[in-house]
C-alpha cells in the first residue's frame, strides 16, 4: 500500500474513534474563588497608606537601687575606741492599784400598798332659795330737820355739829401742842316729811326678792386681820406762788394740749392704683444698686420717706430713715445711703424731670414711704 493511503486510513479512523468514544473521557471544571471587593478612591488610598507617626515613648527610667545593697564604710575602731552598749535601766514599776471595795447599792424598800380611797368631796354652800320673802318698807321716822339726804340718829354720849368729825387723838411721837378733838355728829335728819298719819297708818307690804347670803366655807381658814394703816400726817401747805405765772404755765399746758390733739389731714383724691406704685417702684429699682458691700448689709431692710414736689421731682432735705431692721446701725447708714442716692438720681433719668405720676392724685404722693430690701423693695 502506499504511504498516503495509510496515513488517511489512520486519520480517518482516529477521527471516527474521538466522535464516538471522545465525551465519556471529558473532565469537569475546576471550581474558581472568588473574593469580595470594594472601589475606593485615590484620596483614601492615599490616607489608607499614609505613615501613622509614632507616639513618643518616655525613657525608662534608670533602674535604683536599693539602699540596703549599697555598702557602706564604716571605719574600723580600735577595740579601746568602741563605744560599749549601754543598757537600759528599767523602768520604775508603779504599785498595783488597791481594788476598790465594791458598793452594794441596799434594795429599795417596798412601797406600802395605799388603799385607793375615794377624796372627799369639799364642803359644798347650800343652794341658794329662790322663795321670795317679803320685806316690810321702812317706815319714815319722825324728825325734826329736814336733809337732802337721810342722816341717822346719833349715839347719845356724842356731840352735836354742823360737819360730822371723828376724834383726833395725839400720837406717841407727834408733837405735844398737837390739839385733841372730839368726835362730833350731825343731828337727825330725813329727806322728807313724815306727818303721824304716815308713821300710825299700816302700810302694806311690798314683794320682794331676796337671795339667802352664801354660807362661808368650812374649811376656810382664818385670815389674820389686816395691820392698822397709820394715819396720815398733815402736810406742809406750800407757800403761795405767784398768779400770773401759774395763768401762764396752764395757758401754755393747755396750747400743747390742743395742739396734740389736732389731728394730721387726711389726703383728698382717688388713691393711686397698683398700677402707679409699681411704677414708681420700677422706677426707683433702677438706680438703686448696693454695690460691693458686706453681708450684714445686704442684711438689712431701711424703710425710707421722703416728700414729692407737684413736678415728681423729690426734697433732697426730706429724705430720712424711719427704720431699719436686721442689722446694726452702720450698715443701716450704708443701706441708707444708696437708697438716697437712688431716688435723686432716678428724678432726672429717661430725659425727664420728677417721677411720672398723676399731678389729680398729688396729695396722695405727697409724702411716700419706701421700704428698701435687698430681696424685693416695698412702696406705700
Amino acid at each position: 500500500m502506499q504511504t498516503g493511503t495509510k496515513i488517511s486510513l489512520l486519520g480517518h479512523g482516529a477521527l471516527v474513534t474521538w466522535a464516538l468514544f471522545g465525551g465519556a473521557f471529558q473532565s469537569e471544571p475546576l471550581p474558581f474563588t472568588v473574593q469580595d471587593v470594594s472601589v475606593i478612591s485615590a484620596e483614601e488610598f492615599a490616607q489608607l497608606s499614609a505613615q501613622v507617626a509614632a507616639p513618643e515613648v518616655a525613657p525608662e527610667p534608670a533602674v535604683l537601687r536599693d539602699p540596703a545593697e549599697t555598702p557602706v564604710e564604716t571605719p574600723e575602731l580600735a577595740p579601746e575606741d568602741a563605744p560599749r552598749p549601754q543598757r537600759p535601766e528599767p523602768a520604775p514599776v508603779a504599785p498595783a492599784p488597791e481594788p476598790e471595795p465594791e458598793v452594794v447599792q441596799p434594795e429599795p424598800e417596798p412601797e406600802p400598798e395605799v388603799p385607793d380611797v375615794a377624796p372627799t368631796p369639799p364642803d359644798l354652800p347650800e343652794p341658794l332659795s329662790e322663795t321670795p320673802q317679803l320685806a316690810e318698807p321702812e317706815v319714815g321716822r319722825e324728825n325734826d330737820r329736814v336733809a337732802p339726804e337721810p342722816i341717822a340718829p346719833p349715839e347719845p354720849d356724842s356731840q352735836i355739829a354742823d360737819v360730822t368729825q371723828e376724834e383726833v387723838t395725839p400720837d406717841a411721837g407727834a408733837e405735844a401742842n398737837q390739839p385733841v378733838q372730839d368726835a362730833s355728829q350731825q343731828e337727825a335728819a330725813s329727806d322728807r316729811i313724815v306727818t303721824e298719819a304716815e308713821s300710825e297708818s299700816d302700810n302694806p307690804t311690798v314683794l320682794q326678792s331676796t337671795p339667802r347670803p352664801r354660807l362661808r366655807p368650812r374649811n376656810l381658814a382664818a385670815q389674820p386681820d389686816p395691820d392698822p394703816q397709820p394715819e396720815p400726817q398733815p402736810e406742809p401747805q406750800p407757800e403761795p406762788e405767784d398768779t400770773r405765772a401759774a395763768d401762764v404755765s396752764s395757758a401754755i399746758s393747755d396750747a400743747l394740749a390742743n395742739l396734740g390733739e389736732v389731728e394730721a389731714p387726711v389726703p383728698s383724691g382717688p388713691p393711686l392704683t397698683e398700677g402707679e406704685r409699681n411704677g414708681l417702684r420700677r422706677q426707683i429699682a433702677g438706680c438703686w444698686n448696693l454695690g460691693t458691700v458686706s453681708t450684714e448689709v445686704m442684711r438689712t431692710v431701711v424703710v425710707v420717706g421722703v416728700s414729692l414736689q407737684e413736678n415728681g421731682m423729690p426734697e433732697s432735705s426730706s429724705i430720712r430713715m424711719l427704720s431699719f431692721d436686721g442689722g446694726s446701725q452702720a450698715s443701716a447708714n450704708t443701706a441708707f445711703a444708696a437708697a438716697r442716692r437712688a431716688i435723686l438720681r432716678c428724678s432726672r433719668s429717661g430725659g425727664r424731670v420728677g417721677y411720672d405720676l398723676p399731678t389729680e392724685k398729688y396729695q396722695q404722693w405727697k409724702e411716700v414711704e419706701i421700704t428698701f430690701n435687698p430681696a424685693k423693695m416695698r412702696l406705700r
